[in-house]
């Protein structure tokens, strides 16, 4: 299961013509939020807990995005992380993420990145096409695009899963939420996987970490509770070159889990996460009365 679910891609528009959109728009709100940051970044909101901060740029960077797409192609729909949901009518909806890494972002870690995606269908992961995408992280100048049927590309280098190791050899990339009761359940999975792989990554934004994967730099990666706009570019980034990116128990990748790489390690990594519960209700581990 990959990040695209309809095996034939729509017609029109054509799908160059969208990543075009997508990489233009993504760059554009790249330039605004990395020439943007003051050397202080102040906090404009909180979401779920203290520790997840929604900054003014958060909500600048979005606004762009959304003028932008509505001059470029007004009769599409916009799914974003802030301004939730505009209707359209031609079929497309964009999917956005204005600042992934958004606490990287506040403290001047360069893990950060403008996520765009189109996408056909209800926008929802387990009932979308995603057809083009570009995630671009400003600050380390680093562009990546895909389209459905046009393959996965690196500033303009194309990028092809490479077959991963051995389990023990492999880097694992991962990420956690922001309320304390995920947190420890996400930290009884993380200690078991611990021992079985060669190390753990936690770069702290979902869209940078799954193109990371399909550039090579991570062999495997998994978390809980990614959003819509979390997954869209990244998941078609990794489909398109040739990764695989699935949920548990047949799911698709989503809320519940994603889990993203060559498709033999993904397979072992899902067995052991269900094997682990990795997706239970949040509380005592399972068997802990």
């Amino acid at each position: 299961m990959t990040a695209s679910h309809d095996p034939s891609p729509p017609t029109h528009p054509p799908v160059a013509e969208l990543v075009a959109v997508a990489e233009q728009v993504a760059r554009a709100a790249g330039r605004l939020v990395h020439d943007g940051r003051p050397h202080t970044v102040g906090v404009a909101a909180t979401k779920s807990s203290a520790v997840d901060v929604v900054t003014a740029m958060d909500l600048a960077s979005e606004d762009l995005v959304r003028r932008t797409l509505a001059r470029l192609r007004p009769d599409d729909a916009v799914l974003g992380e802030e301004g939730g949901h505009r209707v359209g009518t031609s079929g497309v909806t964009w999917v956005v993420d204005p600042i992934d890494g958004t606490v990287n972002y506040l403290y001047g870690l360069p893990a950060y990145a403008v996520s765009v995606a189109a996408v056909v269908g209800e926008p929802t992961p387990a009932t979308w096409t995603v057809v083009a995408a570009c995630v671009h992280a400003p600050a380390t100048r680093e562009t990546w695009t895909a389209g459905r049927g046009l393959g996965a590309y690196l500033d303009g280098r194309r990028l092809s899963v490479l077959p991963a190791p051995s389990l023990d050899r492999c880097l694992l990339g991962t990420g956690f939420g922001y309320v304390a009761e995920r947190r420890r359940a996400q930290a009884r999975v993380l200690a078991s996987l611990l021992p079985r792989v060669r190390d753990v990554r936690r770069m702290g934004a979902a869209a940078i970490d799954l193109c990371q994967v399909a550039t090579g730099r991570l062999d495997l990666y998994y978390e809980r509770g990614l959003q819509p706009w979390d997954l869209a570019a990244g998941a078609l980034v990794v489909a398109e070159a040739g990764g695989v990116v699935t949920g548990l128990r047949g799911a698709s990748a989503g809320e519940g889990m994603t889990v993203a790489g060559a498709a033999q390690r993904v397979a072992e990594l899902v067995r052991i996460l269900e094997e682990e519960h990795a997706d239970a209700p949040e509380g005592p581990a399972p068997g802990t009365g």
